[in-house]
C-alpha cells in the first residue's frame, strides 16, 4: 500500500524538498499527537523530504525529527541561542541552525522550505501558523500551508478563521491560503497535488 502511494504520486513532489513544520514542543501531551508527528516524520523520510523544525528536543517537535530521521531522512533544527543555552535543542538532528532571535528563526525557516505544515501546539504554534497565513495573504510567503488537524484539535481555530470571513475581516478567497489534512497521508496527498503557482494567486485583502 506505502509502495503504491508513492508510485503515484512519484515525480509531482520534485519541487519539495524541505517542508517546515510547526508543532508543540510539551512533552505532556496526548499519545495520539505524538504518533501523529512521528507518522508524518516517517511519511517525509519515505518521499525524500527533509523536515526543518525549531529544533527542540520535547514533543511533537522531537517526534516529527525521530520519525524523519528513524526513516532515514534529515532533519534540520533552527533554534534562537537564548533556547541553546538554556539547553533546549535536540542535538541529535542531522543540522542545527543557531540564530540570534526567535523572529529571525521564524524567518529563516520560512525561506528555505518548499511548503509550512502546522500540528497542534500552544501560542507559539498558533503564533507561528498564523503569521504564516498573513505572510501568504501580503505576499510575503509564496509556499502551500497545511493545517494538519490531529484529532480535530484545530476546530475551533477553523470556525474562528471562517467567521472571520463571515463577518467580513477577511475575504471568501482567503480560504485558499491553507489546506487542512486529517492524516499524515492526506498531508502528503494534499502537496503531492497541489499547483503550487495557482496556490500562490492570492487576492490582495484590500
Amino acid at each position: 500500500m506505502v509502495l503504491d502511494y508513492f508510485r503515484t504520486f512519484a515525480g509531482t513532489m520534485d519541487n519539495i524538498k524541505e517542508i517546515c513544520v510547526f508543532a508543540a514542543s510539551s512533552s505532556r501531551v496526548d499519545k495520539q499527537y505524538i504518533d501523529a508527528a512521528y507518522g508524518l516524520g516517517q511519511e517525509m523520510a519515505r518521499a525524500g523530504i527533509a523536515c526543518v523544525n525549531g529544533g527542540g528536543r520535547e514533543g511533537l517537535m522531537r517526534a516529527v525529527s525521530d520519525g524523519v530521521l528513524d526513516g532515514g531522512g534529515r532533519a534540520v533544527g533552527v533554534i534562537p541561542r537564548f533556547m541553546v543555552d538554556n539547553g533546549w535543542q535536540y542535538d541529535r538532528l542531522s543540522e542545527i541552525v543557531v540564530t540570534p532571535d526567535m523572529h529571525t528563526r521564524k524567518q529563516t525557516m520560512a525561506a528555505r522550505v518548499d511548503a509550512a505544515v502546522a500540528m497542534p501546539g500552544g501560542c507559539g504554534t498558533l503564533e507561528e501558523l498564523l503569521e504564516i497565513i498573513t505572510w501568504k495573504q501580503l505576499g510575503l510567503f509564496h509556499k502551500p500551508i497545511l493545517i494538519f488537524n490531529v484529532g480535530g484539535f484545530f476546530d475551533p481555530l477553523l470556525e474562528m478563521l471562517e467567521r472571520c470571513v463571515a463577518e467580513f475581516f477577511m475575504k471568501p478567497s482567503h480560504r485558499r491560503l491553507w489546506h487542512v489534512a486529517q492524516s499524515a497521508g492526506e498531508v502528503m496527498e494534499i502537496l503531492s497535488s497541489i499547483d503550487v503557482e495557482a496556490d500562490d494567486k492570492v487576492e490582495s485583502k484590500y
